[in-house]
């Protein structure tokens, strides 16, 4: 699952990276208003935190012009205990939740949880489809008792292509989704990992397989009768 801070205090911002990060989430990181609105129109984030006061452009302008483009990505407003006005603001103009600064840890985290599931994402530890377990917190895929540890990008193609199972996922969204959209990798990056992903299916003696799409991108079958 992949977050965007769009955060223009660095510290803060390493700092909710690493604590997101430790949770299992996969960051990327915005100093300033025009990053972080390119960033969050790309469409590619299950979750958006989103400060108030940015340079360039506000956290409430950002928000709008999100809201109007169509994106519906949840966001979590990041606000001082003053800003009460700029709460109300942006409850109204389309954000889901809002976490007043300083915060705890844990409260961070079950806002986060909550507004990720609020999308529909399945948060359970284990993820199944068909004959396969894939475990979130150890990135192990097991059928029966045969288990193998993924790594951790190899974990990042499974689990999407499992939530999106007998659905063509396009190369483009599984490059940006695991890459992130800054890293210019090419589609043969793509390749090699399902080339390893289906050694390991094969290895576990899966009916699951990988099916390629000519020029589009992969499904996942096999895992329904």
């Amino acid at each position: 699952m992949r977050i965007l801070i769009v955060e223009d205090e660095k510290g803060l911002n390493e700092a909710l990276k690493a604590i997101l990060e430790k949770s299992g989430y996969v960051t990327d990181s915005a100093y300033n208003g025009t990053d972080g609105l390119d960033f969050a129109l790309s469409g590619i984030y299950d979750l958006i935190i989103l400060d108030i006061m940015l340079p360039k452009i506000s956290g409430l302008a950002i928000l709008g012009e999100l809201r109007q483009s169509g994106v519906s990505t949840p966001v979590l407003l990041l606000t001082a205990k003053s800003e009460v006005e700029d709460k109300i603001k942006g409850l109204d103009t389309g954000a889901d939740d809002y976490l007043t600064k300083p915060f705890d840890t844990g409260e961070l985290l079950a806002r986060v949880r909550a507004l990720t599931r609020r999308k529909g994402e399945i948060m359970d530890d284990e993820l199944r489809y068909g004959d396969l377990c894939l475990r979130r917190s150890t990135q192990e895929l097991s059928r029966g008792s045969s288990s193998i540890r993924l790594g951790f990008k190899e974990f990042q193609l499974l689990e999407i292509l499992i939530m999106n199972k007998n659905q063509i996922v396009l190369k483009d969204t599984l490059c940006e989704k695991v890459w992130g959209p800054e890293d210019g990798s090419e589609y043969n990056n793509v390749e090699v990992y399902i080339s390893f992903l289906r050694k390991k299916l094969s290895h576990l003696h899966s009916e699951v397989t990988i099916k390629s799409a000519r020029n589009l991108g992969y499904t996942m079958e096999g895992g329904e009768k």
